[in-house]
């Protein structure tokens, strides 16, 4: 009997681009291992539980975050399929664009519909306090917000591609230009005289721009040399803004601090994420040729295949362990100060709990990826309705 390595490799297509499967599979996993590893909670008096990160004690640990944020391979390669994907569909530039934004709406809209309902239900049937369920919601939410950004730089997939044509890899030199002016405007000599609402015009060209590296790379427009240049250009400049200009070293928030370069993106983020595309194109044969083994190509598949159910959930089930384990008081790494190297080793010890509940929870949420066929426009109102409730609780509307 054929193992199931042997069956996925089987069924997978000779024409299938499994470097950026693999690509795609690593910068999906980032996503829970960071929040699993730099968020924490504290317990506070009357037993509920609140946001903390070991980054507040630990300034040491900020390189990790540069090896976990990874959403500039995610957007690379989401350019790069785009256009792959673009290219095939016969229909028009909207049905294509309709299907791209069903797929990621689905997902989104039934955790968030689910968890509107579990909210009333955790607070008068069990007991759970509102400050534990206003920081649950929060979690819950904050990755959403790429979904958000994804799907708008999803719907300029066709400008981009005109952008791609014309310029190549340069399409992508005025998006980092337009970070790095309203960088110097907010943290420069005038800084104090600016708005405060500033910063939110880096959160499209801050996004688009790995994504508009993806598209042109996918036309065709970024060869090898480019690709040396942007890994080394990437690198200067990170160290750069590191050592020179005073940009915070973590690339999450980290409580307490003033400035932040994940929302929105700083040009710290636009940095990293050039070096790490240069990076992922030049080792893209070489990592397509390691995942022509069977056991390392299966996992590739089976996380791709999970990918917005990864995304939408992990949260989920960090929470489905802590909020539990808080009425029996502190538990070091999963519910305590994340202030000390043994709560770093315990957290690490409680990981494989958590990709385990994932795994389960997953077994019953993977259903909201799939086209909703038999689900009538009274319950798809309803589940919107839901969903609307409760981003309005997360976002402290309600």
């Amino acid at each position: 009997m054929n193992t199931l390595a042997e069956r996925i490799e089987a069924r997978t297509p000779a024409h299938r681009d499994r470097a950026i499967d693999g690509l795609r599979a690593l910068a999906l996993l980032a996503v829970p291992t960071g929040h699993w590893l730099l968020g924490g909670f504290t317990l506070s008096a009357d037993g509920a539980i609140h946001n903390a990160s070991p980054l507040g004690t630990f300034g040491g640990l900020a390189p990790v975050s540069w090896i976990l944020q990874l959403l500039g391979i995610f957007f690379l390669v989401g350019g790069y399929a785009s256009v792959l994907s673009y290219r095939r569909h016969e229909g028009s530039a909207a049905s294509w664009l309709g299907g791209r934004l069903a797929r990621l709406g689905r997902p989104v809209l039934g955790v968030t519909a689910v968890w509107a309902v579990l909210l009333p239900l955790l607070h008068y049937g069990f007991g759970v306090p509102g400050d534990t369920l206003r920081t649950a919601s929060t979690l819950v939410i904050q990755p959403l917000w790429f979904v958000g950004v994804y799907t708008v730089v999803t719907a300029l997939t066709p400008l981009c591609v005109r952008a791609a044509r014309r310029a190549g890899v340069w399409a992508a030199a005025p998006l980092l230009v337009s970070v790095a002016v309203v960088d110097l405007l907010r943290y420069g000599p005038y800084a104090d005289a600016m708005p405060s609402w500033l910063s939110v015009l880096n959160i499209l060209p801050g996004w688009l721009f790995a994504y508009q590296l993806g598209v042109s790379w996918g036309e065709g427009r970024v060869t090898r040399r480019h690709a040396w240049g942007l890994l080394l250009g990437g690198a200067a400049l990170f160290a750069a803004l590191l050592l020179a200009f005073g940009y915070p070293a973590s690339m999450v928030g980290v409580p307490g601090e003033a400035r932040t370069n994940s929302h929105p993106p700083s040009l710290l983020v636009l940095a990293l994420a050039a070096g790490q595309s240069g990076a992922a194109i030049l080792l893209r044969e070489r990592l397509g040729k390691l995942l022509r083994r069977p056991a390392l190509w299966a996992p590739v598949v089976v996380v791709n295949l999970s990918a917005m159910t990864i995304l939408c959930w992990h949260q989920t089930a960090m929470l489905a362990a802590a909020i539990p384990a808080s009425y029996g008081g502190e538990v070091p790494g999963l519910v305590g100060a994340p202030d000390s190297v043994g709560w770093i080793l315990a957290r690490l010890a409680w990981m494989p709990l958590f990709a385990g509940l994932l795994v389960l929870i997953g077994r019953f949420t993977r259903g909201f990826e799939a086209p909703w066929t038999r689900t009538g426009p009274a319950r798809r109102t309803a589940a919107g309705l839901l969903a609307t409730g409760f981003a309005a609780f997360a976002l402290g509307l309600a």
